[in-house]
């Protein structure tokens, strides 16, 4: 029993000491770093290698914006006189064309002026034909010189009062042919039409018939549709990067979001508070009348460029959700470095985080390098 005992213990004893000799082998043995490669020699040609540096870089600042009027083509247009609405010529959508009549008021204001006018005429005729009677009495040594003097005084102060007269008319929207007729006739009207003073399209209408209307309100507003524009806020921390003449792309969601081509004709000089955003503006054309003003529109503004470090597009490994590139720590060891990017720009990559100036990175070749690690990771 006793040498049963003695066995058993010896082989306990052998146990312990080759697990012992296996725990001392597993840590003599380095940790293999899942990042490091190193490759044979006889590889190295097969890979590109390049230092990583600044490079000029445009960036594409994408805004969002809509289509709006060309303010330099859109009418507001109201009623000279106070007034009632007889009836309404234009109808919302109506193509109009300068001149034409969109309604017709009838104005006690009007009438009253126009009165006013044809009294001062009156007056002016009636002393002109005194001023010439005078100066020929006064040639027959009839009448003395103030008494000429007098009447040519009258003559030329009721010249004045009608001219003041017909001012006010044409401010009342009275035009030449009214005017001439009323010197002649005598005929006081009060209608007057309100007209279009643009051509284009009828996109508001603000009045109903017997609406008694003021001076001061628009009751159309006419817009040449055949060029719009496109309108946008940018970010008051990107401002620096936009001018007047750059290149810009409108997508309009309505169109498909096909692209439209124009340049910034204005950048605004101040700050929305509110938004903290500043207006920028592009000129559109629209003479196929595809574009409708309130339209949604994303704007792509080519933004001055700007020097950032840039990596090789074809450097980049896409590894899971993230992006990897591999940079060489020595002259057969690589490894692969976790890396932010922004969106490609011309073959490159900007670097947000992860690589440094100067860095040497494997062009061509990381995905075959990515592959071995794999490979060699699986093995191991």
């Amino acid at each position: 029993m006793n040498n049963q005992k003695i066995f058993v213990l010896a082989a306990l004893l052998l146990s312990l000491g080759a697990c012992k000799e296996r725990v001392e082998e597993t840590a003599a043995a380095p940790a293999l770093d899942p990042y490091t490669i190193e490759t044979e020699v006889s590889s190295l040609p097969q890979f590109k290698l390049t230092a990583i540096g600044s490079a000029p870089v445009v960036d594409t600042l994408r805004v969002a914006g809509k289509i709006d009027f060309d303010e330099q083509r859109l009418a507001r247009i109201g009623a000279t006189v106070t007034g009632r609405v007889l009836d309404i010529d234009a109808m919302l959508g109506q193509s109009v064309a300068k001149g034409d009549v969109l309604a017709r008021l009838n104005s006690s204001e009007l009438s009253e002026q126009q009165l006013e006018y044809v009294k001062a005429r009156a007056r002016m005729e009636l002393n002109r034909r005194q001023a010439e009677r005078a100066k020929a009495l006064f040639d027959a040594d009839v009448i003395g010189a103030a008494e000429l003097q007098r009447r040519e005084s009258e003559f030329s102060i009721s010249r004045a009062e009608t001219r003041a007269a017909e001012d006010q008319l044409r401010l009342l929207g009275v035009s030449t042919a009214v005017l001439n007729r009323l010197g002649t006739e005598g005929g006081v009207s009060p209608v007057t039409p309100v007209t279009a003073s643009l051509g284009g399209v009828v996109v508001e209408r603000k009045l109903a018939t017997g609406q008694v209307v003021q001076p001061a309100d628009t009751l159309f507003v006419v817009a040449d549709l055949s060029r719009v524009w496109a309108v946008a806020q940018v970010p008051e921390q990107q401002i620096g990067l936009v001018s007047v003449g750059q290149p810009v792309s409108i997508e309009v969601p309505a169109l498909n979001n096909e692209r439209l081509v124009g340049k910034l004709i204005y950048v605004g000089k101040t700050v929305n508070p509110e938004t903290r955003t500043v207006l920028v503006r592009s000129e559109l054309d629209n003479r196929d009348g595809r574009l409708k003003p309130a339209m949604l529109a994303s704007m792509l503004i080519l933004a001055k460029p700007v020097p950032k470090l840039v990596v090789p597009a074809s450097a980049v490994v896409r590894d899971g959700d993230g992006d990897y590139v591999f940079v060489q720590e020595n002259e057969r060891i690589f490894r692969l470095i976790p890396v932010k990017l922004a969106p490609e720009v011309d073959g490159v990559r900007p670097v947000l985080s992860g690589l440094n100036d100067g860095d040497k990175v494997v062009v061509e070749g990381a995905y075959h390098l990515n592959n071995e690690r794999k490979r060699r990771l699986m093995g191991g």
